[in-house]
């Protein structure tokens, strides 16, 4: 046989090789014919080999890989020639964690026929393990900031750090974090920021008692140019020496803030859109193997995930403080007193991740004594609901000011909810539920009205309790439906309460594990309530105080509780007339009578010129017959009925004008005016002040 020069040196090189793979001890070798007997193997396939197992273990290795198995893929292998390149399959016995990464080649002579197939094997096992630890970190991330709260965002960062990183871990945060307070953007130096420890996590379970505990104020530690650096986005590594370099050397600051044992220490500030939140360091005790890159890459990974969550909650609560704060503002007083009702209110905004919504309640006085009882739940939830919100509380009061009945009024503001729905962007947001009542003390009839709003309870000064039985309408918004008005006379100290739906939530989550229908509890334990308790402030703080236990609510819960008073008979007196001149003399006469009783003497002058007035208007325009009332309390107020619906207009007159200065008189000498409109006519009334109170 004869070769050519330039084979020849082929042939000690190919030699030359494989002397080396099959002498070196990392990777195992291994040569089978092509029946998959061995042929040779080197010391490193030994070593790998089981006890116990034969040369051909390999074959046989349990499971299937994405290969399939081992002696599967070296079939195709030797039929194609197509070689496999790094399938990895579990090695050893069932349960453990060992992985070998397996390539097979398919060896062929000099003419290219095939001999047999070639296995190297590489022991993968820790690489595959940080891969898991890494991925299970990862994983675990999308739990951070879950909540909408810095703290909880940074017990959840070092639930990731332990065990993914190392055996300890921490996270500090400034004051003015744990305040509420957006950090200042820029870098204004740790000393400045009086840190506090926020969390830790031990990989056994208790933190060591020497280091800073969970609530305790960090001492302060000199800054260095090498500590300072990382604080604007980069980490620092250090091993133990290094890390008590940082700290000076001081022993104090060495216990409160290294671990004993401690091998390295892995730090990094969760730093976003240039502003410092905190600091998080991570520990390594029984781990000799110092912090790699991938470790670095993941902790900067994992603090810029919990710096943009607590820059997220940030955001949340400034718009949530402000959207309670504005809601706040806008409503009335939580307790008012007047002669028709005592009223307590309570708005307990919802938690967690739920922005404040479009609750919002009231009560306020309309003409002659009586009062107007509102309630109202706008769609959705944030600073477009609290705008919402007080637009539909001011066009409420505005239409209660002219004295419109409840269903009239929810008629206007539905249109006004429709305007609002053609102005805006997105309209399937906007939009209401309202309840409006009106209660008069003289008569103790309590009118009202609801726009899709759930039921007042009423309670009964008896303690019997049960639903209005109110005919709800549409929403506000749907518009072309008509409300329908709700009558009854209440009893003196009966207790209206009026609420949104948020107050039902408890009982309606009750009613999914029973037999009872949500909310049927309400009239009872209100009814109970009230029996036992005479402060409606009590009362209300109850209601709402137990839906914040153990969490808060995840709707805004608004109750609004009125108990009912009554003019007395006494304090009341109404007289009527015909058409006829004469009465105006009459009724001046009935009213100086009337006023000398109640001791009013003070007041005669002023209500006689209003009487005469009134009294004249409705003789010339209206004709009879003509009633007139005056209600005694804490102001006189004055009301003449006619049956006509002319518009009575204030104006000045000129100097010519024989006529049209009685309306501005009356303004002059009372201090509320105004008219309203009933199912025959329309009542003229005016409110002066008493003196005597």
């Amino acid at each position: 046989m004869a070769a050519g020069s330039h084979d020849a040196g082929g042939w000690d090189r190919d030699s030359v090789l494989a002397r080396a793979l099959l002498s070196q001890d990392d990777i195992a070798v291994l040569e089978l014919d092509t029946e998959f007997r061995p042929v040779r193997m080197n010391a490193a396939y030994k070593a790998m080999r089981p006890a116990g197992e034969g040369e051909e273990w390999l074959l046989d290795l349990p499971g299937a890989g994405a290969h399939g198995t081992v002696r599967t893929f070296m079939t195709r292998v030797a039929g194609t020639g197509t070689p496999v390149v790094a399938a990895e399959y579990p090695l050893g016995p069932p349960g453990s964690d060992r992985v070998v990464s397996l390539t097979c080649i398919r060896l062929a002579d000099p003419l290219g026929a095939p001999v047999g197939v070639a296995i190297a094997a590489v022991e993968v096992t820790e690489r595959h393990r940080t891969q898991q630890r890494l991925s299970a970190a990862y994983r675990n991330a999308f739990e951070i900031g879950g909540s909408l709260d810095v703290v909880n965002s940074a017990r959840d960062l070092v639930a990731v750090l332990v065990p993914a990183l190392g055996d300890l871990a921490c996270v500090e945060f400034p004051e003015d974090v744990l305040r509420g307070h957006d950090p200042q953007p820029g870098y204004i130096g740790r000393e400045a920021s009086a840190p506090r420890r926020v969390a830790v996590k031990a990989a056994n379970g208790t933190w060591p008692a020497a280091l800073a505990q969970v609530g305790e104020a960090l001492p302060f530690v000199p800054e260095q140019p090498a500590t300072a650096a990382p604080a604007v986005g980069g980490a620092l590594m250090a091993d133990a020496e290094t890390a008590r370099a940082f700290l000076g050397h001081d022993p104090e600051l060495i216990e409160r803030f290294l671990p004993e044992g401690v091998r390295h220490v892995l730090g990094c500030p969760l730093h976003h859109r240039g502003r410092f939140f905190g600091y998080a360091q991570v520990y390594r005790v029984d781990d000799p193997e110092p912090f790699s890159d991938t470790d670095v890459e993941l902790m900067q990974d994992l603090c810029h995930r919990t710096a943009l969550a607590i820059d997220t909650a940030f955001r949340f609560t400034r718009e949530h403080r402000t959207a309670v704060v504005l809601q706040q503002s806008l409503l009335p007083p939580a307790a008012t007193e007047t002669a028709a009702a005592e009223t307590a209110g309570v708005y307990l905004p919802a938690g967690g991740g739920i922005s404040v919504g479009g609750d919002w309640y009231d009560a306020f006085p309309i003409s002659s004594l009586r009062m107007a009882l509102v309630v109202g739940d706008v769609i959705g939830h944030g600073l477009q609901a609290t705008a919402t919100m007080a637009r539909l509380r001011t066009a409420v009061q505005t239409l209660a000011d002219l004295d419109l009945p409840p269903d009239e009024l929810l008629t206007r503001l539905d249109d006004l909810v429709q305007r609002m729905m053609a102005e805006s962007e997105e309209p399937d947001t906007v939009g209401a539920s309202c309840l409006f009542a009106v209660y008069d003390p003289v008569t103790r009839v309590c009118q009202m009205a609801s726009a899709g709003h759930p039921p007042p309870v009423i309670v009964l000064p008896d303690g019997s309790a049960e639903y209005a039985p109110v005919i709800p309408g549409p929403l506000l918004g749907v518009g072309d439906n008509p409300f329908e008005v709700f009558t009854t006379t209440l009893p003196v100290g009966s207790v209206l309460a009026l609420y949104t739906d948020g107050l039902l939530r408890r009982d309606e989550e009750a009613g999914r594990n029973s037999a009872t229908a949500p909310g049927a509890g309400l009239p009872a334990e209100l009814g109970q309530l009230v029996a036992t308790s005479d402060s409606l402030d009590d009362i209300a703080s109850w209601m709402t105080g137990r839906l914040a236990e153990p969490e808060q609510p995840e709707d805004d819960v608004t109750l609004l509780l009125a108990r009912t008073r009554a003019v007395a008979e006494q304090d009341t007196a109404t007289w009527e007339y015909a058409a006829d001149p004469a009465a105006v003399h009459d009724a001046r006469t009935d009213v100086l009578g009337r006023l000398a009783v109640w001791g009013l003497e003070k007041e005669a002058f002023a209500t006689e010129l209003i009487v005469s007035e009134l009294v004249t208007n409705a003789m010339r325009y209206a004709r009879g017959p003509i009633v007139l009332r005056l209600i005694r309390d804490r102001v006189l107020v004055c009301e003449v009925s006619d049956p006509s619906n002319t518009q009575p207009r204030l104006r000045r007159a000129l100097n010519t004008d024989e006529g049209g200065r009685g309306l501005f008189l009356i303004a002059q000498l009372s201090t509320r005016w105004g008219c309203r409109y009933g199912a025959r006519g329309k009542t003229i009334w005016t409110e002066q002040v008493l003196e005597s109170g």
